[in-house]
C-alpha cells in the first residue's frame, strides 16, 4: 500500500517546520543562558559583598540567634518552658537577607552598576 502524494508532501512540510520551530527554540535558550551568565559574572566582579551577609544572601536568625530552638510556653507564668522550632528561621539557623525591594543589598548594588 502506498502513501498518496500529497500526504507525502504535507508531512515532510510538516517535519521541515517543527524541525525549524525546534532549532529556533534552542538558539533562542542558548542565547539566553550565555546572556545570563555573562550578566552574573559582571554582577560577581563588580559588586562589593553585602556588609549584612557578608556576600552569602544569608545571615543567622535574630529570634534564636542561630539556635534553632526557641523557650516557650503559652502560659502567661510558665512552671515549665518547651524548647520550640524557631518559626522565623523554621529551625535552619539562618534567614534570607532581604532588602525593602526584596533582594539582598549585593544583587541590589549589581543589578544598579550594571544598569548605569
Amino acid at each position: 500500500m502506498e502513501v498518496p502524494q500529497p500526504l507525502q508532501t504535507l508531512a515532510k512540510t510538516g517535519a521541515i517546520v517543527a524541525g525549524g520551530i525546534i532549532c529556533i527554540s534552542f538558539a533562542a535558550s542558548t542565547t539566553i543562558k550565555v546572556i545570563q551568565s555573562a550578566t552574573e559574572a559582571k554582577r560577581k566582579s563588580t559588586a562589593k559583598p553585602c556588609q549584612g551577609c557578608k556576600g552569602k544572601g544569608f545571615h543567622i536568625c535574630k529570634l534564636c540567634k542561630g539556635n534553632a530552638t526557641i523557650q516557650w510556653s503559652p502560659l502567661y507564668d510558665p512552671i515549665h518552658i518547651n524548647p520550640c522550632q524557631c518559626p522565623t528561621c523554621d529551625g535552619h539557623r539562618e534567614r534570607l537577607l532581604l532588602s525593602s525591594n526584596g533582594q539582598c543589598a549585593t544583587t541590589r548594588s549589581a543589578n544598579q552598576s550594571i544598569s548605569s
